[in-house]
């Protein structure tokens, strides 16, 4: 702060250069950086704060955490709602080429790598409505479902599978049923309530809502993806496929149930300053392990070695930086 016993017109010039050079401003201040996460009460919401913790503890950046989806996450970034936040591997990289269900050039996107936390898409049944057969399932009429909103690839990824089996949302309300979106608590709540009798969630195991579903008043379980849906996303949309184990969900499952997979992108504006973007993408490379695992059991996943090799869309070079420090990367 100048001394009081400065000539004033010092201070105006210093004002009005002030004025004038507002980034110059603002660069001498410590920065507040929005992560857009996911659904209040999913897992990407956790594993954001967690990060926002250990981003503050180890390199004293300031991040805040909103919640988003899957689906508007790249859009928010590149237009500059947010300054980072999660991506979805195979939706990050039709934002950056514009491809469906993207209208143009996601072109301001950067990322600090990939496989944060490979998420499995979970379709769960209460025991006494329907079927075991995912088409018979969602395609009976008088189907009651509940998913994420719009804004998520939950919700966009249901649609895919409807579409493939000739049916949508119009088509399930027209034969009677209903298609409820909502935050994860939301359609959770429905589905313990017998508003809905079907849910689908794309969340990282363990995933607390599903755990509770196991725990609720309505006995559940967990349904099969089949090989030609599997295919048909792979295939068509870049998803990937995998399994969750018989333990993961004891009162879901009693043996381990083939799913679609996707898994996760930190992604940041290009204007994100390489000095943040190099501390942030090193506190992560440094979290590895067990310090990544008690945020979520999920970023037990996490691997720098591979992480940086995503070629969805361009790597920040701060985060180039950081895997190349820790000898994860080649030089450049």
């Amino acid at each position: 702060m100048l001394p009081i016993l400065r000539p004033v017109v010092n201070r105006r010039l210093l004002l009005g250069s002030a004025l004038a050079m507002p980034f110059i401003r603002t660069a001498s201040a410590q920065q507040t950086f929005e992560f857009v996460a996911g659904s209040l009460g999913g897992g990407w919401y956790t594993m954001g704060a967690g990060i926002a913790a250990l981003a503050k503890d180890e390199a004293d950046l300031q991040i805040r955490v909103v919640p988003g989806g899957g689906l508007a996450n790249p859009t928010r970034i590149n237009n500059g709602q947010s300054q980072m936040g999660w991506g979805i591997d195979a939706f990050t990289a039709a934002a950056v080429r514009g491809e469906e269900p993207y209208r143009a050039k996601h072109d301001k996107i950067r990322t600090l790598g990939t496989g944060y936390s490979p998420t499995e898409h979970n379709l769960v049944r209460a025991t006494d409505k329907g079927s075991d057969d995912m088409r018979a399932l969602l395609t009976q009429r008088g189907l009651r479902i509940g998913c994420p909103q719009r804004s998520s690839t939950d919700e966009m990824t249901l649609q895919r599978i409807l579409k493939f089996y000739g049916t949508s949302p119009e088509q399930i309300r027209a034969n009677g049923g209903t298609y409820l979106n909502g935050s994860y608590n939301d359609v959770a709540a429905a589905f313990g309530d017998g508003q809905v009798d079907c849910v689908y969630f794309a969340l990282a195991k363990p995933a607390a809502i599903l755990t509770e579903l196991g725990q609720g008043r309505r006995t559940a379980k967990l349904v099969a993806f089949p090989e030609d849906v599997r295919k048909h996303l792979i295939d068509t949309y870049a998803y990937n496929q995998g399994i969750i184990p018989a333990a993961a969900y004891p009162t879901l499952q009693s043996a381990d149930v083939p799913v679609t997979t996707m898994d996760s992108v930190i992604v940041v504006h290009e204007t994100v300053p390489d000095e943040v973007a190099y501390k942030l993408t090193k506190v992560l490379i440094g979290a590895t392990g067990a310090r990544m695992t008690q945020i979520h059991a999920s970023m037990a996943a996490y691997d720098p070695k591979v992480a940086w090799k995503y070629a969805g869309a361009p790597l920040h070079p701060g985060a180039a930086r950081a895997y190349r420090e820790a000898g994860v990367m080649p030089p450049a």
